[in-house]
């Protein structure tokens, strides 16, 4: 029973009055916390992983590809970018109290402890694991390729000056999984899309870390904005434009349509805009810039959906 009373005194204009309590609110439910943990609440960063996935599958499937396939890869999206998530928090549990952005994370917090983190992210690996045991042997093979760069990116931050490549790496390896769990290979097409890949992510996570520069370099860590230093905007540029470049050479190869190109172009316009808006460098333009990369993966599998479509037309 509460010891709380269920009225208290007031001074009023009238004189003194008892009022009802107002009864302190429950606190949230556990699973709201673990929720934030795996950033289920911010879904841009599955988006950004789904994209380049679905290109693969339809590349390799020349059209839609088999509905088992896509769910397994789906699910798999999700499931790994939320271990990614979880891992990533493990990682910096030195280094998010001390950076504003992320010093209301559950682990940083303690709303999560260490170990229920460990236990989320090997039931999350567990579950996506299972998944990908409906594929292939190289498939399979491929996956804890990229199941092992997914845990080893999160400590780079301490290590090397460019943690970014590691997490393109990770978050392009869906792509050869996908390759192999439709066609049993992979082919030149896939690996241009790989590098393309690497290349976006890396420019986009430049723009994700030119958020938290300033903190991380107080507390120690390491970003590729923190390398190119003044030279940030200008680098995330040719990151960019490489980037579009390859995937042009990939439709070219692929021999895919006009429609491929209008995406790569609307991309191409909100790639420029991300440097326009970022331009001062402020926190918020930069996160913005980051975030608006989910429409630039969205026109390029729009425009690679409609070439394909027109591909198979008679």
């Amino acid at each position: 029973m509460s010891s709380k009373p269920h009225y208290r005194l007031v001074q009023t204009a009238a004189g003194v009055r008892m009022v009802p309590a107002k009864a302190a609110p429950p606190p949230p439910p556990p699973w709201r916390a673990y929720a934030r943990l795996m950033r289920l609440d911010k879904p841009v960063g599955i988006l950004l992983l789904l994209w380049p996935t679905l290109w693969a599958l339809l590349l390799a499937a020349n059209g839609v590809p088999p509905l088992g396939t896509l769910a397994i890869f789906v699910a798999g999206v999700v499931l790994t970018r939320s271990a990614g998530c979880v891992i990533n928090d493990y990682a910096d549990r030195w280094l998010d109290p001390n950076v504003e952005r992320t010093k209301s994370r559950p682990l940083a917090t303690g709303e999560v402890t260490p170990r229920g983190a460990l236990t989320l992210f090997a039931i999350l690996m567990l579950t996506a694991l299972c998944l990908v045991l409906l594929t292939n042997t190289l498939t399979i093979a491929l996956a804890v390729v990229a199941a092992v760069l997914a845990v080893v990116y999160p400590f780079c931050k301490r290590v090397i000056a460019f943690p970014q490549v590691i997490l393109g790496a990770a978050f392009s390896m869906a792509i050869p999984m996908a390759y192999t769990a439709v066609r049993g290979e992979i082919d030149p097409v896939a690996v241009l899309v790989f590098c393309a890949n690497l290349l976006w992510t890396t420019a986009y996570d430049t723009l994700y870390a030119m958020v938290d520069r300033d903190d991380d370099i107080q507390a120690g860590a390491k970003s590729t904005a923190i390398l190119f230093g003044d030279l940030d905007l200008v680098a995330t540029g040719i990151l960019h434009a490489s980037a579009l470049g390859t995937l042009a050479l990939a439709g070219h190869r692929a021999e895919l349509g006009g429609p491929y190109y209008v995406g790569l172009g609307f991309a191409a316009a909100l790639m420029a805009w991300q440097l326009w808006y970022a331009r001062d460098r402020e926190r918020e333009a930069c996160f913005a810039a980051f975030k608006a990369n989910n429409w630039v993966g969205l026109a390029i599998t729009v425009g690679l959906a409609v070439a394909l479509i027109a591909d198979t037309q008679p």
